[in-house]
């Protein structure tokens, strides 16, 4: 299938929809974290890489497949040397196979802070 000049490939996951609604830069990232949440009468588990980052969501490969509308506890492994940043409630806003999106709903000021440090940095570095 050819592609008109000028245009960009949306990948699956993604719609022009959901690329409007982000305002915040995403950073490409490498990082692990663990994820729970309850689905029907069974609580899931799952580890995972997180492959982008922002200071609002983030995009991870999890071993453990979840749906759209899912509720999230999330545990992220930082390479600062802290302990994991705990994510009390996030919602998942898309999911294709073992690839999927989530929103953070409730993030402490100090934990909000923690996560704009680390991204600055983050950003800083590739410079």
């Amino acid at each position: 299938m050819r592609q008109a000049r000028g245009t960009s490939k949306i990948e699956p996951h993604q719609s022009s929809r959901s690329i409007e609604r982000r305002r915040l830069l995403r950073k490409n990232v490498s990082l692990g974290l663990m994820y729970s949440g309850v689905s029907g009468e069974d609580v899931l588990i799952g580890d995972g890489t997180i492959v982008n980052l922002s200071e609002s969501g983030l995009c991870l490969r999890g071993d453990i497949p979840v749906q759209v509308g899912m509720e999230l506890t999330l545990f992220l492994y930082l390479s600062d040397g802290d302990e994991p940043l705990f994510i009390l409630e996030s919602t998942v806003v898309w999911s294709v196979g073992s690839l999927f999106g989530v929103v953070f709903n409730d993030l402490s000021l100090s934990d909000g802070e923690r996560l704009r440090s680390f991204l600055h940095t983050q950003i800083v570095g590739q410079a």
